[in-house]
């Protein structure tokens, strides 16, 4: 195996068209993270689902980084481990399904101007998106299973690794902030209290939902 003599090496990505073409059709797959983006983007304007949006992929890099240095295989290999580390993301998804739902007490409009003040904090929202990808042991195999296609086995594995991350962390970007702005943009909605309960109702039922089903599906080893 050839060691790295140049930065120009981590472009050697095999079948790079494919996996552009793969990373796209994945992130724009509805699931997890645009629920979660939806969520809070209904509950702080634009900037929550931006910043949602920002720890969600900076998740990315950590699976990443699990997937070049061999730890994610545990995950495959271990029925036991791959259990805890699914129940514990799935405790935390049905905790922000929770958080949803109690915000459905309160009946009074909310004033996305006054989000800062009302506790919607930028660690907030960062932690809230970073842990809900992290926790997830899907994106960890799917991670481990998905770049090692793509990787040139003679240049560094997780260079290349990093910089599929940095791919996906941009388009990622680009969608879940579009699709946040323009939920935004709908101004008049996310004034209307009965919306706002609507999307905080949805989105906390959607993400127990997926809480539940990882708790109960059985691990693919």
């Amino acid at each position: 195996m050839e060691t790295i003599n140049d930065t120009t090496d981590v472009m050697h990505i095999l079948n790079f068209e494919a996996f552009l073409i793969a990373i796209t059709i994945l992130t724009l797959t509805p699931g997890l993270d645009t629920a979660l983006v939806i969520r809070n983007t209904s509950r702080g304007g634009f900037h929550d689902g931006a910043l949602t949006s920002l720890g969600i992929c900076f998740g990315l890099f950590i699976h990443a980084t699990f997937s070049a240095l061999g730890v994610s295989v545990i995950l495959t290999q271990s029925a036991e481990l791959f259990s805890f580390v699914k129940a514990i993301g799935a405790v935390y998804l049905i905790w922000l399904g929770l958080s949803s739902l109690k915000a459905l007490r309160h009946s009074e409009v909310f004033d996305v101007s006054q989000a800062a003040k009302t506790g919607v904090t930028m660690s907030r929202s960062l932690r809230e998106g970073f842990l809900s990808n992290v926790l997830n042991p899907k994106t960890a195999v799917f991670y481990l299973a998905f770049l090692p296609q793509f990787i040139n086995p003679e240049y560094s594995p997780f260079l290349q690794s990093l910089l599929m991350a940095t791919i996906h962390f941009f388009i990622a970007m680009i969608w879940q902030c579009g699709l946040s702005g323009m939920l935004n943009s709908a101004k008049t909605l996310l004034k209307n209290a009965r919306f706002v309960r609507w999307m905080e109702g949805t989105t906390g039922v959607v993400l127990i939902g997926l809480g539940i089903k990882l708790l109960v599906e059985k691990p693919q080893i």
